[in-house]
């Protein structure tokens, strides 16, 4: 996909991280993956992003990565496939570079490994990326890469294949001043973990999208809050918030990972296969798992 067509597509609905199927040994599970992707793909989510954050990139080697956009791509269909990558510069660019040959859309560029760069060292960490690739690339504001308007602006100015912005610090001055410099340049995307509890004051600050965890097993409860949000249907959004959201929100903030752990539960909590998460990350206890089922019963 040329990535101006790319820029489109991600700002013309709502976009999803599809979790990454493990078996009981924690292997890729390529067949209940691709089921998952074929069952996503039939609701109207406007990319899927493979092994991205919610998909456990962080896990995940960069032959599997890969191997996961791969397997994506073959069953998705029209949904565009945009691939997770990260990690350090050479890592980064051997991951785009392969996920493009496999035929991805575009890249969402995780946060660089472990420690902080200058401003500087962030900015020449994106460029190298981007100038390794033809497609689209999106950036990620978050944790270890937090950039400021200037470096956004001037990334945005010297690489033409950067295509979106995505956030995830919630830092509302910064967003707004990106926004203001870089106009429609970019795309802009909400990336907060469970984007929902401030999709509203994002789009206000014209964050038009957002990547939605949750559609991961309640797609069609995600769709009914994104397009109450872009019809400022403040009703509809205040009662998912109190009935789904808030209750979600307090099992999610039990422990740290949580906002990937219960994603992979809520799948299972549906009664499809959502298989266990990588160490670190911790599954939900039967306790917690039993919660959970009761807050998602009425959207399955």
């Amino acid at each position: 996909m040329h990535p101006i067509e790319l820029k489109k597509t991600i700002t013309s609905g709502l976009l999803s991280f599809p979790v990454t199927h493990f078996s009981d040994d924690l292997e890729f599970d390529k067949k209940s993956y691709q089921e998952h992707i074929a069952w996503l793909s039939q609701y109207d989510a406007a990319a899927l992003f493979a092994a991205g954050g919610t998909g456990e990139l962080f896990s995940l080697t960069p032959e599997e990565i890969v191997t996961v956009v791969k397997a994506a791509k073959d069953v998705a269909g029209d949904t565009p496939i945009i691939a997770g990558c990260g990690y350090g510069t050479k890592i980064a660019i051997d991951i785009a570079q392969r996920t493009e040959a496999e035929g991805a859309d575009g890249i969402l560029l995780l946060p660089n490994y472990l420690i902080s760069g200058t401003q500087e060292g962030m900015y020449n960490h994106i460029k190298a990326v981007c100038d390794s690739v033809d497609f689209g690339v999106i950036m990620y504001n978050r944790a270890n890469t937090v950039m400021d308007a200037k470096t956004v602006l001037r990334l945005a100015e010297n690489c033409p294949n950067l295509i979106g912005f995505k956030d995830g610090t919630g830092d509302i001055n910064l967003v707004r001043e990106i926004i203001v410099k870089c106009a429609d340049r970019l795309a802009y995307v909400g990336g907060m973990p469970t984007h929902e509890m401030f999709a509203e004051a994002y789009d206000a600050m014209g964050v038009s999208t957002y990547s939605s965890a949750v559609f991961n097993f309640v797609p069609e409860m995600a769709l009914e809050f994104y397009t109450a949000m872009r019809a400022r249907d403040k009703v509809t959004m205040d009662r998912l918030l109190k009935d789904f959201f808030y209750p979600f929100m307090e099992i999610r903030d039990r422990a740290p990972g949580y906002a990937v752990s219960i994603i992979k539960a809520g799948l299972t909590a549906v009664g499809k296969n959502g298989g266990k998460v990588r160490p670190p990350l911790s599954d939900l206890t039967s306790e917690e798992m039993q919660r959970l089922i009761e807050v998602v019963k009425r959207y399955s």
